[in-house]
């Protein structure tokens, strides 16, 4: 707290545009936008790493929400000031930060991946300046970024190891999908326990089933794609941006559309988080592919 409040002591209009601009590289949907670039357009492998590493940390972030059960620091400390402009997207508890875990995990997989070392220094430099905004904007403390931070880069790492020694077999595939589905499952039964005993707010269940039920669409994809769609990036540049315009589009529709169709209940929010997943990694690749395969037999035919 004493660290925030030297940083509320240098805070200026300017300053805080800047670092309210940062903290948008942490939002989740920003990660899942740049990860259906890579995975339908670009490289695959790299989506499905980042992806992993992105799914498994956040998993991990939200049990540890969930049993420190840590307020925000204008809780912790009524006389401190947040930036109001940051409260509306500080939702849960604030221990571990979410958006520093999407940061580091998104942009040190991208630096795991980059051989140039300028790009690598951007990547850090990114996932170092989320972080930091955090703290600037007075949604979290140190200890809240330092941990998200660690966790992040822990996973990316382990996973970025097991991506290059995997082999892609069918046993692989097929480990690594119920190893994080049953992680998932188990992490929704454990926000539902908590529910169930008065311990945490139907919010912040809901917070951890929307991770377990995006992981749970994700170790089904795995496999799915793997086993049976072995969806193909390549494409035209045009084709290449016309699927992922159209692919964003619906992406945004599914999550719009199933909120207000579906409601906010918790079973609901996983529901629709699942979905949502499903369609990035399985469905829409499913199609594309189909429409492909298609196309070249018309071609052939022509």
């Amino acid at each position: 707290m004493d660290f925030l409040r030297l940083l509320e002591g240098i805070r200026t209009p300017f300053l805080d545009q800047i670092f309210q601009f940062m903290t948008y590289f942490g939002q989740d949907f920003l990660v899942l936008g740049i990860i259906c670039l890579l995975y339908w357009c670009l490289n695959k492998k790299l989506a499905y790493e980042i992806g992993l590493s992105f799914f498994t940390s956040g998993l991990i972030l939200q049990n540890l929400k969930i049993t420190f059960r840590i307020p925000r620091p204008w809780v912790l400390d009524p006389g401190f000031k947040a930036i109001p402009s940051a409260i509306p997207a500080a939702t849960g508890y604030s221990f571990p930060s979410g958006h520093t875990q999407s940061a580091t995990t998104l942009f040190s997989g991208l630096a795991l991946n980059i051989k140039k070392t300028w790009g690598r220094i951007i990547c850090i430099v990114l996932f170092l300046l989320v972080g930091f905004s955090r703290m600037y904007l007075g949604v979290h403390t140190p200890k809240d970024v330092v941990t998200a931070m660690l966790i992040a880069l822990v996973v990316s790492w382990l996973i970025h190891r097991l991506m290059a020694s995997l082999k892609n077999t069918k046993k692989e595939n097929i480990i690594i999908a119920i190893v994080l589905a049953v992680f998932s499952i188990a992490t929704a039964c454990y926000s539902l326990a908590l529910l169930g005993s008065g311990t945490i707010e139907e919010a912040y269940a809901a917070d951890c089933c929307k991770a377990a039920g995006a992981g749970l669409a994700f170790a089904l994809g795995w496999y799915l794609e793997h086993t049976y769609i072995h969806y193909d990036t390549k494409a035209s540049l045009s084709f290449q941006a016309v699927k992922f315009v159209i692919g964003l589009i619906v992406t945004l529709l599914l999550k719009t559309g199933l909120k207000a169709l579906l409601g906010a209940s918790v079973p609901s929010e996983m529901f629709q988080y699942f979905i949502l997943v499903l369609w990035i990694i399985v469905i829409y690749p499913f199609l594309l592919t189909a429409f492909t395969k298609n196309r070249h037999k018309k071609e052939k035919l022509s």
